[in-house]
């Protein structure tokens, strides 16, 4: 059997029962046998601060080491106002950072976006789509996992329940896991 690929996931927001962690948590619980997931919380990551990037807080040097040490990345997003959340464009900039030390740098990715409207998210993903572009990160295009409704999907405890969802998930960390290694040829 072949190595698992390690896939790191994050995103979500701060809420205490946020749907997109709970999303992530899905894809954990989905991961097909030939990967594992592991969830990374950005919510210690502080404002970046280019006068610190040589010398980045704790919590953003432990973020970028478990990125690089990644075989792939997971990206689990709310949208807020038609964009991504200030949050994760903050962590994505640190990790991002100094100009030469991208923990992105050729990693494959995926993305989840969930909401309670009717469009699951979908603007935010355009919008992280394009600073895949300058991150140089090859994500992966089928299938969108755009969760609309979410709040109807999941359970009292924020469960995923809705089987349709979970087959998407499912699909995507699988294509996830094969983009990864054919990358890795």
């Amino acid at each position: 059997m072949a190595v698992p690929i390690k896939i790191l996931g994050f995103g979500g927001s701060f809420r205490k029962g946020s749907y997109s962690k709970a999303i992530l948590n899905a894809a954990k619980e989905l991961a097909p046998k030939d990967s594992v997931i592991e969830i990374f919380d950005i919510k210690d990551i502080p404002l970046f601060n280019q006068d610190h990037e040589a010398t980045p807080p704790e919590s953003v040097s432990m973020f970028k080491k478990k990125i690089k040490d990644a075989d792939a990345i997971l990206i689990s997003t709310p949208e807020y106002n038609y964009s991504i959340p200030g949050y994760l464009k903050n962590a994505i900039d640190w990790v991002s950072r100094p100009y030469g030390d991208n923990s992105f740098e050729g990693k494959p990715v995926a993305l989840m976006s969930s909401s309670g409207g009717m469009l699951g998210g979908s603007r935010a993903q355009y919008h992280l789509r394009q600073a895949f572009v300058f991150l140089n990160i090859h994500p992966i295009n089928r299938p969108e996992v755009i969760i609309p409704s979410v709040h109807e999907k999941l359970d009292a405890n924020g469960k995923l329940i809705d089987p349709m969802t979970k087959e998407k998930i499912t699909e995507l960390i699988t294509a996830l896991s094969e983009w990864s290694r054919q990358l890795k040829k």
